[in-house]
């Protein structure tokens, strides 16, 4: 079980060349109504649509980081905290409602999602201020984007998203927690899947450390290669745990 598997160092010689082929990515479905989408648009930015609302979370403009921009409409757009590569709901379409850093259960649309406060940093906020964690659920399914958390948060907040199907995290340190944090994080998180997030990707002009720094304290056999989008049911959930790895 990944759980067990976070906390354990692997040799290296024991990881065996990580799949890139397109051979190995998840097929991506046709469009069910009864299925969630959820689709990458770089960095910390991710768009969930299960037929009902579109939501968008953390969006950034692209050029302000070297990427390409979201591309995408939506109906409510949350941003985790204030920083430019998190906040930049103008590029979003639509008659979108907009929710920063918002703290507390709130319901848009017919769309609930929960607010935890928790820090951008190790240091109660001092050095880069206050990130808010999402939980929320759709088709079933549920899900805790992380934004740019910097510490493990209270043992409150960890309650209240232990277990969640899909956890959204940070893994390019830097600005957000180191590899070591972050492997407690997980354990104590105990997440299904795991999706990485806000990591070094090509043009990006914010200094991150890359992805596999990260994907290296896995263990063989848990990293999925899944595109840039997936369209799944609950009952489509893998059994086992595993890191899903996005592209663009």
């Amino acid at each position: 079980m990944l759980i067990n598997c976070v906390g354990i160092q692997i040799p290296a010689a024991s990881v065996n060349p990580r799949r890139r082929s397109a051979d190995f990515y998840l097929p991506v479905k046709i469009r069910r109504c009864d299925t969630m989408r959820i689709r990458w648009h770089g960095h910390s930015c991710f768009e969930f649509d299960d037929s009902g609302n579109v939501v968008v979370i953390d969006p950034h403009d692209g050029k302000s980081i070297g990427i390409r921009p979201p591309a995408v409409a939506a109906d409510i757009v949350l941003m985790t905290h204030d920083h430019y590569d998190h906040n930049a709901s103008r590029v979003i379409r639509g008659d979108h409602r907009d929710f920063k850093f918002s703290n507390g259960r709130r319901e848009c649309r017919g769309f609930v999602f929960e607010g935890f406060p928790t820090f951008h940093d190790d240091a109660g906020g001092e050095k880069r201020g206050a990130n808010t964690i999402y939980r929320f659920e759709m088709d079933g399914m549920s899900l805790c984007h992380c934004g740019d958390i910097g510490d493990i948060p209270s043992d409150e907040v960890i309650e209240a998203i232990k277990g969640v199907d899909f956890l959204f995290v940070p893994t390019g340190e830097i600005y957000t927690m180191t590899i070591e944090v972050l492997k407690e994080f997980l354990i104590r998180v105990n997440p299904r899947i795991i999706v990485p997030m806000h990591h070094r990707v090509g043009g990006l002009t914010i200094p991150l450390t890359p992805l596999d720094d990260f994907l290296d304290i896995l263990p063989e056999g848990t990293v999925e290669y899944v595109g840039n989008e997936v369209d799944l049911s609950g009952e489509e959930l893998p059994d086992r745990k595993e890191c899903w790895v996005f592209s663009r």
